[in-house]
């Protein structure tokens, strides 16, 4: 199995994990994540947010019925904040994937009380997973 297909196969379940925990079937949707370059996230980040740098994470919700809509990732800033963090490069992308596909499901974290739920809901997925608390200091 290639690097490609093992990524493939990761997204993929925990995805479906996450609408597990949520009690959602989303079998019918699609959802496509896309591993993307700083400055491409940086460039649609700036248009889209008007952020003028990169970030980790992008969600871009569908107007297709049968589309959930993208999950866009920023490699670099992704590996960086993985080795600053000493924590594994694949559960730090499987949690922005959550984080991502949240954001798609209408989840927000402008708000203190906002931010706590979706943060909850995270936690509860990932530890379902394996994946310790990204929130909790180490």
């Amino acid at each position: 199995m290639n690097d490609s297909s093992l990524w493939e196969e990761e997204a993929s379940c925990v995805l479906e994990k996450a609408a597990e925990i949520l009690g959602k079937d989303f079998s019918q949707k699609e959802v496509s994540v896309v591993l993307a370059d700083d400055r491409k996230v940086q460039t649609l980040n700036h248009e889209f947010r008007h952020k003028d740098k990169p970030t980790n994470v992008l969600s871009f919700p569908s107007d297709e019925a049968d589309e959930l809509g993208d999950i866009i990732l920023a490699h670099e800033t992704i590996v960086r904040e993985a080795e600053e963090k000493g924590i594994s490069l694949l559960h730090h992308t499987l949690h922005l994937i959550v984080h991502g596909f949240l954001h798609l499901l209408g989840y927000a974290h402008e708000e203190e009380n906002e931010a706590l739920h979706m943060e909850t809901v995270e936690i509860k997925i990932l530890k379902t997973l394996n994946i310790s608390n990204p929130y909790e200091d180490k």
